[in-house]
C-alpha cells in the first residue's frame, strides 16, 4: 500500500479537478439554457466531487495511522510516539494537510448547499455551483502543484524510520479543535460569496439570494468567531508571553474577514427590512471571501513574519492571480449592476439623523475602515522591504494607538444600533438609562478604582467601562420588553434571530470588560531559589523546587510556586520546561495559570540551574481574562438561537443534522476552553 498510496492520493486529487470542471462547464450551460437537466447533472457532479475528496481526505489519514512515512507530509509531521487523536491532527499541522483539510471542509460546504437548495432557487443555483467548483479547483491546482500532501519522501534513511515529529507547540488539545474551527468559519464564507456572484450574475438583487444563504453565513461567521476566540486561548496557554492578542500578522489575517463577515451580517437587515443598503450587501460578501484567500496567502507563502506562518514557499504565487481574479470578477459584476442596485437605493425615503439605518451604515464604514487599516499595516513590512529595501515592522503599540478609538466607537454604535428607531426619530427616553448607566460607572471608576485596584489612570478605561454599562444596560432593556410580552415570544417567527443577536451582544460586552485587564497588567521577573518568596499584587509566591516528570514522548521540568494571599495558600502552580525526545534540542516553555474572575496569575519558567534548583521566573497578573472567555460562552449561545429555524415544517433533515453538529462541536469546543481557562478559580 505505500508505494500505491502517493500515486492513489494525487489521483483522486486530479479526479477532483476533473470533476469540478466538468460540473463548473455544465453549470454554465445549465444557466445560459435553463436546461433543469443539465442542472441536475451539474448537481450530480458537485456530489461526485465531494465524494472523491472524501476518499482523498481517507487516504491522507489512514497514511498517519499507519505511520506511512512514504509520504513526505507523513515523515514531516508525525512520529510513532504520537497519540492517534495527534496523528490525525497532525494531517493538518503541515501546509500541505491543511490545504487537503480545507478542501475537505469546502466539499462539505458543496454538498450541503446542493443539498439544501432541492428545486428552490433555480435561476440562482447554476451561478452558486458554478462559483464554487471554480474554488474548489484553484484548490485542487495547489494541491496538485504547490502543495502535494501525497508527494513521496525524498529520502528514505534512519531518520525517517519513525519520523520527524510535529512541531511540540501543536501537540495540544487547541490543535484538535481551533485549526477546524477557523476552517470552518474561514471556508464557509464560500458560500455567500457564491451567492452574492450569482445575485450580480442574474440580477435578483432582492432578498432571495440572502434568505437562501443566511443559515450559511451564520453558521460561518460563529465558527470564524470561536476561531479567533480559540486562537487567543492557544496563544495565551501555549505561546508563554502572557498575553492573548499581540496583533500578529497570522492572527490579523483570522480577523480581517471576521470585521467583513460581521457587517455583512448586519447590513442584511436593513435590506430585509427596509429594503436599503444593498450596494452594501453585494459588496461585504466578495471583500470577506477575497479577505480569507489574502489571509491564506499571507499565512502560507512566508510574505510575512509570524510564530503561526508556515514555512517561506512558492505558494504565494498561486494565491496573487487568484486573488487578482476574484476582484476583478466582483468589481466587474458589482459595476456591471451598479445602476440597478443605486436606483433601488434611491427609492428609499430620507434617512433620520438618529434612525437605525444611518447607525448600520455607519457601522459597515467603520468596520471596513478597520479591515482595511489593519489589512494596510499588516502589509506594509512587505512594501517597504519591496520598495524600501528595508524591513520595517509594525508593533502592538501602533496598532493600539489606531484600534483602541475605533474599536470603541464600534462598541458604542452596536448599542446605538439597538436604540435607534427604524427610520423615524422616536422612542428616545429609551436612551435615558443606558446614558445613565454610562456616566454613574464611570464616574464611580474614576473616583474609587484606585482602590479597588483598577486605577482609571487612562481615558480608554474609563470609556470602556462607560461603554461597558450603556451596552448592558441597552440589552437589559430589549430583554425587559421580552419578559413583559412572555418568553414565549422567543419562538415566534422572526424574533430567534434578534434576541439571539441579543445574546451574542452581552457576551461582546463581556468580552470588552475582559479586554480592559490590558491597562493593569503586572508583569516582573525575579530569580529564586527554593523556600525563597516573592510578593505581587497582595500575593506571596513561595518558590518550593524543581522536579521532573517522564512520560513516553517527553520530559518534564517543573518548577513547584506555592501561592499565598493574606498568609493562606490559595494554589500551587508549576511551570516547566518540556522536552521532547523527537526535537530534544529545542525545549518547549509551558506556563502555569492560577485563574479567577479578578485575575489570572501566569508564570512562566526561564533558565533552572540544575545543580542549585536555582531558577528564573516570569511573573505576570493580567486581570479580568477570564471575562473573556465567559463572554465567549453567549457569544456561541446567541449564535445557536439565531441559527434556530423559524418553525419545524422549514427546517430540512439535513439542516437539522448542521444544526446539532454545530451545537455538539460549539459546545465541546467550549468545554475544552473552559476546561483548560477556568473562570473561577
Amino acid at each position: 500500500m505505500s508505494n500505491a498510496l502517493p500515486l492513489l492520493g494525487s489521483t483522486l486529487v486530479l479526479a477532483v479537478m476533473v470533476a469540478a470542471s466538468y460540473t463548473f462547464a455544465v453549470s454554465v450551460s445549465a444557466a445560459s439554457t435553463g436546461s433543469t437537466r443539465r442542472l441536475q447533472a451539474a448537481r450530480f457532479g458537485a456530489y461526485g466531487a465531494v465524494a472523491l475528496i472524501g476518499l482523498a481526505v481517507s487516504c491522507l489519514a489512514y497514511a498517519f495511522l499507519t505511520h506511512d512515512f512514504a509520504l513526505r507530509v507523513v515523515a514531516h509531521s508525525s512520529d510513532r510516539s504520537m497519540p492517534t487523536i495527534y496523528l490525525l491532527a497532525a494531517l493538518w499541522g503541515g501546509q500541505a494537510g491543511s490545504l487537503l483539510l480545507w478542501l475537505f471542509i469546502l466539499g462539505l460546504y458543496v454538498g450541503a448547499c446542493v443539498w439544501s437548495l432541492g428545486k428552490k432557487h433555480v435561476e440562482l443555483q447554476p451561478y452558486v455551483i458554478a462559483t464554487l467548483m471554480v474554488v474548489v479547483v484553484f484548490f485542487c491546482v495547489l494541491l496538485t502543484f504547490a502543495a502535494n500532501p501525497f508527494a513521496a519522501a525524498t529520502t528514505v534513511g534512519p531518520e525517517r524510520l519513525d519520523g520527524e515529529g510535529l512541531n511540540p507547540l501543536l501537540q495540544n488539545i487547541h490543535m484538535l479543535v481551533h485549526p477546524p474551527c477557523l476552517y470552518l468559519g474561514f471556508v464557509g464564507c464560500t458560500v455567500p460569496f457564491a451567492f452574492a456572484i450569482a445575485a450580480l450574475a442574474t440580477g435578483r438583487l432582492d432578498t432571495e439570494w440572502i434568505v437562501a444563504c443566511r443559515k450559511f453565513t451564520l453558521f460561518a461567521l460563529l465558527f470564524l468567531a470561536l476561531g479567533n476566540i480559540l486562537g487567543m486561548a492557544w496563544a495565551y496557554e501555549m505561546l508563554g508571553w502572557g498575553g492573548y492578542w499581540a496583533w500578529d500578522p497570522v492572527q490579523n489575517a483570522a480577523f480581517m474577514p471576521l470585521l467583513a463577515l460581521v457587517a455583512f451580517v448586519h447590513s442584511v437587515m436593513m435590506q430585509e427590512r427596509r429594503g436599503t443598503l444593498k450596494v452594501w450587501n453585494v459588496f461585504l460578501p466578495c471583500v470577506t471571501f477575497v479577505m480569507t484567500i489574502v489571509g491564506t496567502f499571507l499565512n502560507r507563502s512566508g510574505a510575512v513574519a509570524s510564530v503561526h506562518s508556515y514555512a517561506q514557499s512558492s505558494i504565494g504565487y498561486y494565491f496573487l492571480p487568484f486573488i487578482g481574479f476574484l476582484v476583478a470578477l466582483s468589481a466587474t459584476l458589482i459595476t456591471r449592476r451598479w445602476r440597478a442596485l443605486r436606483g433601488m437605493a434611491k427609492a428609499r425615503p430620507p434617512m433620520a439623523s438618529s434612525s437605525r439605518e444611518l447607525v448600520f451604515e455607519l457601522s459597515n464604514l467603520l468596520l471596513v475602515g478597520i479591515m482595511l487599516l489593519i489589512l494596510a499595516m499588516t502589509l506594509f513590512p512587505i512594501v517597504s522591504d519591496v520598495l524600501l529595501r528595508e524591513s520595517v515592522t509594525v508593533g502592538p503599540s501602533f496598532y493600539g494607538a489606531w484600534m483602541q478609538p475605533l474599536g470603541l466607537t464600534v462598541f458604542f454604535l452596536m448599542g446605538a444600533g439597538t436604540l435607534a428607531p427604524w427610520k423615524t426619530t422616536s422612542s428616545r427616553k429609551k436612551v435615558i438609562a443606558p446614558a445613565l448607566a454610562a456616566l454613574v460607572v464611570g464616574t464611580l471608576h474614576v473616583l474609587t478604582g484606585r482602590r479597588l485596584g483598577f486605577p482609571a489612570d487612562t481615558i480608554t478605561s474609563v470609556v470602556a467601562l462607560s461603554l461597558c454599562a450603556f451596552n448592558l444596560v441597552v440589552i437589559v432593556q430589549e430583554l425587559v420588553v421580552l419578559y413583559r410580552d412572555g418568553f414565549r415570544i422567543l419562538w415566534l417567527a422572526g424574533m430567534r434571530r434578534r434576541y439571539g443577536g441579543y445574546i451574542v451582544h452581552l457576551g461582546i460586552v463581556l468580552m470588552f470588560f475582559g479586554f480592559m485587564g490590558k491597562s493593569w497588567d503586572f508583569d516582573r521577573q525575579t530569580t529564586l531559589e527554593p523556600g525563597q518568596t516573592y510578593e505581587a499584587e497582595g500575593r506571596t509566591l513561595q518558590y518550593v523546587g524543581t522536579r521532573t516528570v517522564v512520560e513516553d514522548s517527553k520530559r518534564k521540568i517543573l518548577a513547584d510556586v506555592k501561592v499565598f494571599r493574606d498568609g493562606k495558600e490559595v494554589g500551587k502552580v508549576s511551570p516547566a520546561k518540556v522536552i521532547y525526545k523527537t526535537m530534544a534540542d529545542s525545549p518547549v516553555t509551558e506556563p502555569a495559570m492560577l485563574h479567577s474572575l479578578r485575575d489570572d496569575l501566569y508564570l512562566v519558567v526561564g533558565a533552572i540551574n540544575p545543580e542549585t534548583q536555582r531558577a528564573s521566573l516570569q511573573i505576570r497578573i493580567n486581570p479580568l481574562v477570564g471575562w473573556i472567555w465567559f463572554g465567549a460562552i453567549f457569544l456561541v449561545l446567541g449564535s445557536i438561537v439565531s441559527m434556530w429555524p423559524e418553525r419545524a415544517a422549514d427546517e430540512s433533515t439535513l439542516w437539522r443534522w448542521a444544526r446539532g453538529a454545530a451545537t455538539v462541536i460549539a459546545s465541546v469546543t467550549l468545554g475544552v476552553v473552559l476546561a483548560l481557562l477556568p473562570v473561577a478559580s
